[in-house]
């Protein structure tokens, strides 16, 4: 790669020693050069999208592309090796490319479609990544549980692509459990503690009745498109691949978890320092997922600095709220009853009612607002126990899907009220929805719209949303605010509970015992929270860091900026390039306050 770009640099040095610099002939040959590479940029960005939508059939369909149809993609560990190799390929293109004969558009454009690329190539050097598939929240399956949901059902070409996918889904089933089975082999297995009842959650999406399964949800209602005569087949076929398919393979799965997986799960301390390599693989996960250079251990100390500030904010808003200490109003809080929904039906409209009112405060933030509408349902129930407290799921305008702000209605008990206001700004507004619903209408490329997610960058702004929760007034009694501060404590004890757990070997028991002595999340909730970070290292680190990122750059462009500051620009300027590593942020929140200076 390097002797590639080098001779390139090379040439063009060698070009410029030979024309004057100001003659009229040198700046042709300039531009010239310039415009064949971006051209090349261009044929090659384009080449790498085509690519992620013949490999994605799940993203060829979100954009309106039918080469996916009826298709799953490919799990298969023959699979996987190929599309590595295509990706080393790519990069080495890319490296070619003369960055400097770039537009700063393109520059940018290329960084990030190579940092993609490189991470899943620098990630493919370990064995963690090729066979761990799973965790104790889901995999491959879940792919096909959300199919109802990501689909399109409008003509009869739609429904019969799902039912195709749905008839597919044996071998790609398969495919996976040969790649866990290889898990077993090496000893990738995951820790026993966070998987207990895992199989039992796959079962539970087994029916007796095919009408009753998730997966029939699409064919509740005929499309006026289709014809009562094809409709009938349709349904017919979906019957059955449900019951000969799917069903079958799901038992498969539970078959192989329950008699090969679970016998040969790790037992003793749950960090991946515990595989081979997993030392080196758990400090590359933190460098991926945060898009910094920072280590472990420098994290961990971070995470005890934040837990310390944001702890003795509590304990001023316990002060307030006329309680002794911090621990007595938390106490107070989880056990309440005036805090706690009684139905899953009065948590559902307190989250709805909720998620509206913030809809209201939008254009006050924000200059540029999305199309797309997004909607608040409950997580499904096959899926719901020990699932987190809520998630967003992506829509898509191709498709005819809002995006769904999911809400946990299960263990009601443990899902106070006073959370609502913290989790509504994260997950939907101004949180996650805004930002990728807008991000798939910015007048980007493709790849940048639908083929790049870091998570330091949608997590982070996500937590930085729940801070725009104050500017809305949302935190109005100390309940609210003890509720947004435990979510930010939250993620401030993920970076020394995910850190301790991979790269100091903490027992479980410590990281929830740190839990629950820093925040005020109920003890289900921490269970469910640490057994993620158990099973997904380093993935949580990813939100604290984006966050304070965003923070110093707000700080940054006000203090420049003075009376000039305007908060809604800046959110558009954070957002208008999608999600990008927070080096790239920086850059450009810097371009941006010089170009408000000089405006």
């Amino acid at each position: 790669m390097r002797t590639i770009l080098s001779a390139v640099l090379l040439s063009s040095a060698c070009l410029a020693s030979v024309l004057a610099p100001g003659s009229a002939q040198a700046q042709q040959q300039t531009n010239a050069s310039t415009s064949e590479e971006v051209q090349r940029y261009e044929a090659l960005r384009e080449e790498i999208w085509q690519w992620v939508l013949d490999n994605s059939p799940g993203t060829a369909t979100s954009v309106g592309d039918r080469r996916g149809d009826g298709k799953l993609g490919d799990l298969s560990l023959d699979g996987y090796e190929r599309n590595i190799a295509e990706a080393r390929g790519f990069v080495d293109r890319l490296d070619a490319i003369e960055e400097s004969a770039l537009p700063d558009d393109l520059r940018v454009d290329l960084a990030i479609a190579r940092r993609g690329l490189a991470d899943e190539i620098a990630f493919a050097e370990f064995d963690q990544s090729r066979y761990v598939i799973f965790t104790n929240r889901g995999g491959w399956f879940q792919a096909l549980s959300a199919l109802p949901y990501s689909s399109p059902f409008f003509t009869k070409a739609d429904y019969e692509s799902y039912v195709a996918r749905l008839e597919a889904y044996p071998a790609y089933n398969e495919d996976g459990i040969a790649r866990s089975r290889e898990a077993v082999a090496r000893g990738l297995t995951q820790p026993c503690g966070p998987m207990e009842g895992f199989a039992d959650r796959i079962e539970a999406q087994i029916t007796d009745d095919p009408t009753q399964s998730a997966l029939w949800q699409p064919f509740a209602e005929r499309p006026s498109t289709i014809s009562e005569s094809d409709w009938e087949a349709l349904k017919e076929r979906g019957r059955t691949a449900i019951v000969d398919d799917v069903f079958p393979a799901y038992r498969a799965f539970v078959s192989f978890y329950e008699d090969e997986y679970a016998p040969n799960c790790r037992t003793g301390a749950p960090g991946i320092l515990e595989t081979p390599g997993g030392a080196d693989y758990y400090a590359y996960r933190v460098r991926s997922f945060t898009t910094t250079d920072m280590t472990p251990d420098e994290i961990h100390q971070l995470g005890l600095s934040e837990v310390a500030r944001i702890r003795a904010e509590m304990e001023e808003v316990a002060a307030d709220a006329g309680f002794a200490s911090r621990e007595a109003f938390i106490e107070h809080l989880r056990t309440d009853p005036q805090y706690y929904a009684e139905t899953p039906e009065e948590l559902m409209e307190a989250a709805s009612a909720l998620a509206k009112q913030i809809d209201g405060f939008m254009p006050k933030l924000f200059g540029m607002l999305p199309r797309q509408p997004y909607t608040v349902l409950p997580i499904p129930a096959a899926t719901a126990p020990g699932n987190t407290t809520a998630y967003y799921e992506i829509g898509s305008l191709e498709t005819g899907q809002a995006g769904i702000y999911r809400v946990n209605t299960t263990e009601l008990d443990q899902r106070p009220l006073w959370e609502l206001p913290a989790l509504g700004v994260h997950e939907a507004v101004p949180g996650h929805h805004h930002q990728i619903a807008l991000q798939q209408e910015l007048d980007l490329h493709p790849l940048r719209r639908n083929g790049t997610f870091f998570t330091a960058f949608v997590e982070g702004w996500g937590l930085y949303s729940e801070r725009l929760g104050i500017e809305m007034g949302l935190y109005d009694t100390p309940a609210k605010e003890m509720g947004r501060l435990s979510y930010e404590m939250w993620r401030a004890a993920r970076l020394v509970v995910d850190t301790g757990i991979h790269s100091k070997g903490w027992s479980k028991e410590r990281a929830v015992e740190f839990m629950l002595d820093n925040t005020a999340l109920s003890p289900a909730n921490i269970d469910a929270e640490v057994n993620r970070y158990i099973t997904w290292p380093g993935q949580a680190l990813a939100y604290k860091i984006g966050e304070l990122k965003i923070r110093e750059l707000r700080e940054r462009a006000s203090e420049a900026l003075g009376t000039e500051f305007s908060l809604r620009d800046f959110h558009d300027a954070v957002l208008e390039n999608g999600a990008v590593p927070l080096d790239v942020l920086d850059a450009h929140i810097d371009r941006w306050i010089e170009e408000q200076l000089v405006n």
